[in-house]
This record gives structure tokens, sequence and C-alpha cells, in this order.
């Protein structure tokens, strides 16, 4: 059976006005770490769109493309150039149509996979609003199997009364399909200035029209992509907040100006001029532990050298250049805290951009470096993080995911106790979250928690990750990825059973879902249905369970449960609504459904019969317990009577039609 991985996103964090490839500016939800440049998230939750609302400026061709999804059923295909802001584009187009449902069954805002590989099937609802993004398709025939994928969609989004937008992607006109021309839209590109002047207002900075009239800023506005606009006023941001480069918003935007123009080539006339090892070497570990302090940045610099395998010189240390004249000539101060920065705003990132682009040989290199050096002592939990993100963003900007993973692994393996290790959490999120290649690690990470040797470390990342991130943006694959985590043993794989738990009861859809899968598992997998058995009952508790009960699926579930060995996982499952029941009078209902699931087998019944005399007997509620306790055994009685009755009708046998009157 396909496993169930289907797309959702209904979760934090997102990007504004973006185009194709890395987004500049990340934002997150929890700690601080989380906020990072140099992604794009998947995630468009409703929070994010409210962001995106207040930044976003139209493109052109924006209300023909509205207009065309203004009835329900209603598909738009947008076609733009990258970086024009085409995603975001769809993304406002969709949450315009209205508000989200404010219960848990209200209209879904979701994405969808460009295939239909691995899916769950869709069952759209009247109103559902859905975004399929086919931007990074490169090949011909991937991009068939998407078109034939999206005649599907289209189908049942149209007969279900919801809406979708699509993002074609951009070269490919000569292999779209005939049929899709009548709902494909072209947008244009929205006016850069606009754009910058609405993120700066946005970010409440003090400034004229007069200021943006500079010739280097039209320039940039009238070709830039969306994200390198959007980078640019954060910038502007970070040199105001840094407060190191002045006090009028004409300084900070020359310092931002420079960042994203000359940043570069300052970079590769400094390299150029830097011509040993150890200057080199030192250059790449201050970019990378920038903000950290001087004494650890000398260990990472050590440490690097001895990665590359550099002969140290064979004079002492106190005969060399000392540390304070190396870290002078490259342009490096140290704060009064000790810590060690470049003086340029942003140069620390064009050095990291600079080496990984122009030195692929070392990446190998890099990565075992990276691999031991964010674990140096004298690095605080955000330092190991920041350098962990730092390494994640340059290993997928050139396309080198896998030493990403290997980090991952690596770290969790390494974990004591038990710790969660945040560098490899960190890593794995953001090669989740990351446009090109949240793909490659969705299914990395399935392939690992397939059965296999897991360490406990490792189990906890995944689970981590899983429960923060993939949870939030892909629910469905997440549901997929903890199950097959949960069913492991081990305290590491309890965490990942409570995680699982805690996502199936977060709305009636995936709750249902995970009913469903745990069903199948147990049936389908008899000799080892025990661990999926254990989850399915603790699922279907009171505790667990929805408000208002989805009464269809605990029944389903409930049969399950009661037509399986081992009876010991009943008692808690009834008791739980045995007392919902005696605390909420609207829950009584559970107890005839919970009979009904016997369907009808005298052993059922009398176990549950003995489970509510136990039940009554302990509770601190006697009265009310006896109650609800004599309900519930005239629901049984009543299903024993009727078993009994339907037996002696088929012991005596067909009637003949007098004998019926």
């Amino acid at each position: 059976m396909t496993e169930p991985d289907r797309v959702t996103v209904n979760g934090p964090r997102g990007p504004v006005n973006n185009g194709g490839g890395p987004q500049n500016i990340f934002y997150g939800a929890g700690p601080d770490w989380m906020f990072r440049k140099g992604v794009e998230s998947l995630r468009i939750v409703r929070e994010d769109r409210m962001r995106l609302a207040d930044r976003f400026v139209p493109p052109v061709g924006y209300r023909v493309a509205a207009d065309r999804l203004e009835k329900p059923g209603s598909v738009v295909l947008l076609e733009a150039p990258p970086g024009s802001g085409r995603r975001a584009a769809a993304v406002m187009l969709l949450h315009e149509l209205g508000e989200d449902g404010g219960d848990d069954e209200g209209d879904r805002f979701e994405e969808l996979p460009a295939t239909g590989k691995d899916e769950v099937p869709l069952a759209p609802g009247e109103e559902d609003r859905f975004l399929l993004d086919l931007s990074g398709i490169i090949d011909e025939a991937e991009y068939a199997e998407a078109q034939h994928h999206l005649a599907v969609l289209r189908s049942q989004v149209h007969e279900a009364g919801a809406y979708m937008a699509v993002v074609l992607p951009s070269g490919m006109e000569h292999a779209h399909a005939p049929d899709l021309e009548p709902h494909t839209v072209t947008l244009g590109r929205p006016r850069g200035i606009a754009v910058v002047t609405r993120y700066l207002r946005m970010d409440r900075m003090a400034f004229r029209p007069a200021d943006l009239d500079c010739p280097d800023l039209q320039l940039l506005c009238a070709g830039s992509p969306m994200r390198e606009l959007a980078r640019l006023t954060g910038l502007v941001r970070a040199a105001r907040d840094s407060g190191r480069f002045g006090t009028c918003f004409a300084g900070w935007l020359d310092q931002a100006m420079h960042a994203v123009t000359d940043r570069a080539g300052e970079v590769g006339r400094q390299v150029a001029t830097v011509r040993t090892t150890p200057e080199r070497a030192l250059l790449l570990a201050t970019a990378m532990f920038e903000e950290v302090r001087a004494d650890t940045v000398y260990e990472a610099w050590h440490s690097l050298m001895r990665t590359v395998r550099h002969e140290e010189e064979a004079t002492t240390e106190l005969a060399r250049t000392d540390f304070r004249e190396r870290l002078a000539a490259l342009e490096i101060e140290r704060d009064p805290d000790g810590r060690l920065r470049f003086e340029r705003l942003a140069y620390a990132d064009a050095v990291r951009r600079y080496f990984w682009a122009n030195f692929p040989g070392v990446r190998d290199d890099l990565r075992d470096w990276i691999g031991r050096a964010a674990g140096l002592r004298g690095l605080t939990t955000d330092d190991r993080v920041n350098v962990a993100i730092r390494f994640g963003e340059r290993s997928l900007a050139v396309g080198r995911p896998d030493h990403l993973f290997d980090l991952v692994v690596r770290w969790a393996d390494s974990a004591t106790g038990t710790s969660c290790d945040s560098r490899a959490v960190a890593a794995l999120e953001l090669g989740l979250s990351h446009e090109r290649f949240g793909g490659w690690f969705r299914k990395r990470v399935y392939e690992c928690v397939r059965p296999g040797p897991l360490s406990d470390g490792l189990v906890r990342v995944l689970t981590a990750a899983c429960r923060q991130n993939l949870g939030a943006t892909h629910p469905h694959q997440a549901m997929v990825r903890l199950h097959y985590l949960a069913v492991r043993k081990g305290e590491a794989a309890r965490e990942a059973r409570e995680a699982l738990l805690d996502l199936g009861g977060r709305d009636r859809r995936l709750y249902r879902l995970l009913i469903d899968r745990l069903r199948y598992r147990v049936h389908r997998e008899p000799r080892g249905a025990e661990p999926h058995l254990r989850l399915l009952a603790e699922l279907l508790t009171s505790e667990r369970a929805p408000d208002p009960p989805p009464w269809p699926d605990l029944f389903l579930g409930w049969e399950t449960v009661f037509s399986q060995p081992p009876t010991e996982l009943w008692k808690p499952l009834v008791s739980s609504w045995l007392i919902a029941t005696a605390a909420d009078s609207t829950r009584e209902m559970a107890l005839d459904v919970m009979v009904g699931a016997t369907r009808g087998r005298a052993a059922a019944l009398h176990r549950l019969y003995t489970i509510a005399c136990d039940w009554a007997g302990t509770t601190r509620r006697p009265s009310r317990a006896a109650t609800v306790a004599a309900l519930f055994w005239q629901h049984i009685d009543h299903a024993q009577y009727t078993r009994t009755e339907t037996a002696e009708r088929a012991d005596a046998g067909p009637q003949t039609t007098e004998e019926a009157r």
C-alpha cells in the first residue's frame, strides 16, 4: 500500500514576494535561532499570510488572475519569470478569497506536492484553497507527469467547489498542454521601488521618498529578484539595529547597498591578496564563527588548518605573527566582549559564499571541519546552531544536501543521555524548509525511519524535526514518519509516540487519518500488530479525541481494539470515556457507540461490564458513577438481548408466510 504522504501546509512561517532560489529572509516561530536567512520556507500559515499581505505589492496582471478565481471550483495558472514574486502572488490570490475556518472542519489552505506520488487522496471540501507550485520543475518528463497530476487535481477542485492557484515552471512554455491555455494568466514584475518602500515602512523605518532616489538603488530595484530586494531591506534594518553605522537612514541604506552590490568583489580582491593557508583559513573561520569569542575562533582556525592538512610552521608560536596582528591584517575586529566580527556589514556572509563557490575541492574537508568544530567547548548553544545553519546555507546553495544530512546524523549519533542535539535539529529543519531540497530531505527522513538500526539520538532529532517543522508544513508526511519511529523500542521511541499522538489530535482530519492508518497496520500485520494497537487504544481515549467527538471514527477505532488481544488495553480506554461521561452528559453517546463496536461478541460485552464495575467501585463520585455505569450496563444488556434474539431466530430456521403473520 502506498504510504499516505500528503502535503498539507498549515504551520508557521513563510516567505514574502519570493522568486526562485533561496530566500534571504526566514521568518520563524520559537527560539531566536529559528529566525534565519538563507532558506525559503514552504510554510504558509495564516500569520505569515497576514505578514505577506502587509508587504505585498501586486504584480502586473494580478487583478486578471483574481477574477479567474472568483467562482468556487476555479483554478488559475500563473506564468511569470523567476524572481517576480510569482509564488507570493499565488499565495495572496488564495488568501484574499476569505479567512480560514474557525474550527477543525473549516476550509483548508494547503500546499500540494508537484506530483501524485505517495499522496493521500485530496478529498477537497467546498471553499478549500490549494497551492500547487511547479516552479522548481526543469525536466520535461517530470513536467509531463506533473501536468497529469494537475489535470486530476483540477477536476477534484472543480467538483468540490474549492480553489487552486498553480505556479507554472519558467522556460517550459513549449511543453504546456493545450488545455492549460484558457486558465493561464501571465504576470509581470511588480515595481521594485514600491516593494522596497513597502518593506521599509513595515519595518518602521524613518525615511523620505527622496531618500530612495539614488541611481544605484533605482537600478537595483529595476532588475533584481524580489528576494534580493527583501534582503536589501533586511540589511538596512540590520545596519540600523547594530548601532555601528550611524543614526540616519542614508547611512544605513548606503551600507546595505554596498553589502548587496559590492561584497562579492571585495571578498574576491581580499582573497587574491591573501595567499597563505593560515590567512585564508582564519578569514573563513571568522566568517563561520562570527560573533564568537576570539579564543574559540582561534581553536576553530587551527582545527581547519589540520583538516586541510596544513603543515605547522617549524618555529614556536612566540616567534610567529601574533593573533591580534593577523586579525588586523584581515580587517577583523574584536569587540569589548572579546567576540570577533568583520568591520563591514554582511561581509562574513559574502566570505562564506565565496569560499563555497570558488573552492569546490575542499567542500568535503569543510564538512568534516564543521562536524568537529561546531562542538568546541567555548561555544554556546546559540553559537553551535548558528554555525550549523551557516554551513547548511552554503551546502544547499552549492547543491550538496548530502553534506548537511551527513552532519545531522553525525551530531545526532554523538548525543549523550536523553538530550536532543540542537545543531542536528536546526540543520535538519533548514533542509526540510528549503524550497529546492525540501523534498530531498523529506524522502531522506522517510528512508531513515523505515525499519533498521537508529541511534536514540537520531530518533530524537527526527522526532523533533517532524514535530516542530514537518508537522507544521506537511503534517500527513510527518505522521507517516513519526509512526515508524513510534513503534520502535526504547525511551526515544516513547517521545515519538507522544509526538505522533499530539499531531493526530491537532484537528479532525489528522485524527481520522491516524485512526485509519493504525487500523490498517493492525489488520495488515497481525503478528506485529501490538505496537500499532497500543497507539490506537491511546489515541481513542477521551483525552485525545477532538471536541465534539467524531463518533463514526471512534466507532471504527474501537471496533478494531475490541476485536484484538490484549484486553488489558481496554481498561484505560473504556475508563477514560466513563470518566468523561460522568463529567459531561453530552458524551453519553460514547457508551452506546462503544458497546456497538463490540459487534455483540459475548466475551467483549462481558469484559466491558467488568471494567464498568471496577470503575464504579473506585471513582470519587459514587452517585454519578453509579448512574453512568447503570446506563452503560443497559446498553450492554440490550446488545446481549439483541444478540440472543438474533441467534434464536437463526436456530428456528426460515418461517413460512403464514407463520410470519
